[in-house]
């Protein structure tokens, strides 16, 4: 759908956004909104394209890049870059952004949502009730106060969701490999092995490099001494899995709150892909949501605004 039609650059949305972006680009571009497109009809249309926005669905990569000769700008809607070659489309002149800043506290938010409800085990609970089944001794919650969380990556949500923990009387354990001297009262600067040694949660807030990559695996999670909750609100592939649901039927992790998987197409799952996830979903202890962490109509509008600001 274009919107907005005059002898104006043009600019291509990719994915779902706030109307007040449509609205807000529409002043200086032709705004062509195309929330479903393929990665090969945008690619047809790219000659002509001056920007272009997107989120996780189609790839920025370097055949499409070069047939884009007119293209300015690149904007991210939400955080990560992976399925952009940031450094190929930079070297061509072409600005680079995201707005991690827009959803950043929609991201801690359900990450604490899930940890709470895990804890105090509400969805399983409520489940039980619709069937009829009134338990109370079995579904003894646990409190949060006074457990150690430990945050993988300290950026604008791993720093979001530790300060959304504050009240609750817990000792934040935070690493980051990029950052330092951001400790204060209640946050504690730690490496990974103090995050296995004493850490009773365990939350990834971190991008997908070649670095983070599987960084949750078996090696890790069977160093973890406190028998950890594992929250993962970053990037599927963040987590290995297997190793995962292998360390929940060991024993070695306590649970799991996931917001994102590793293939998040359901519709292609393999055998195994597909077992696996059964296998998680049937466990009491894991709490699983289709990547909606930074998703909430509120992050929608600040994304925008904050994408629209840096371009």
């Amino acid at each position: 759908m274009i919107l907005n039609t005059m002898s104006k650059p043009l600019v291509i949305i990719t994915a779902p956004c706030h109307p007040w972006l449509i609205e807000q680009l529409g002043i200086n571009y032709t705004v062509q909104y195309e929330p479903a497109i393929t990665y090969e009809a945008l690619y047809a249309q790219m000659a002509a394209v001056q920007g272009l926005v997107v989120t996780t669905r189609v790839p920025v990569d370097r055949a499409l890049i070069d047939q884009s000769p007119g293209l300015k700008w690149i904007g991210r809607l939400g955080s990560g870059l992976e399925l952009i070659d940031v450094p190929y489309a930079q070297s061509k002149g072409i600005k680079v952004v995201s707005s991690p800043e827009g959803n950043c506290n929609a991201v801690a938010e359900h990450a604490l949502g899930m940890l709470l409800g895990l804890l105090n085990r509400i969805p399983l609970s409520f489940a039980e009730v619709k069937q009829g089944i009134w338990q109370r001794n079995a579904n003894r919650g646990r409190e949060l106060k006074g457990l150690t969380v430990g945050i993988i990556g300290y950026g604008h949500t791993g720093s979001q969701f530790a300060r959304l923990l504050q009240p609750f009387g817990v000792t934040v354990l935070a690493c980051d490999t990029e950052k330092y001297g951001f400790a204060n009262h209640y946050v504690r600067e730690a490496g990974l092995e103090q995050i296995q040694r004493y850490a009773d949660v365990v939350s990834y807030h971190v991008p997908l490099t070649s670095s983070t990559r599987h960084m949750g695996n078996q090696e890790f999670f069977e160093g973890c001494q406190q028998k950890p909750i594992v929250i993962n609100t970053s990037r599927g592939k963040v987590i290995n899995q297997a190793h995962l649901l292998q360390a929940l039927h060991k024993g070695t992790l306590s649970g799991a709150c996931l917001d994102v998987l590793e293939n998040e197409k359901l519709d292609t799952y393999t055998p195994e892909e597909k077992a696996n996830l059964d296998a998680l979903c049937q466990l009491p202890q894991v709490i699983i949501t289709p990547h909606i962490a930074g998703y909430s109509h509120e992050a929608l509008l600040q994304m925008a605004q904050v994408l629209l600001s840096k371009i």
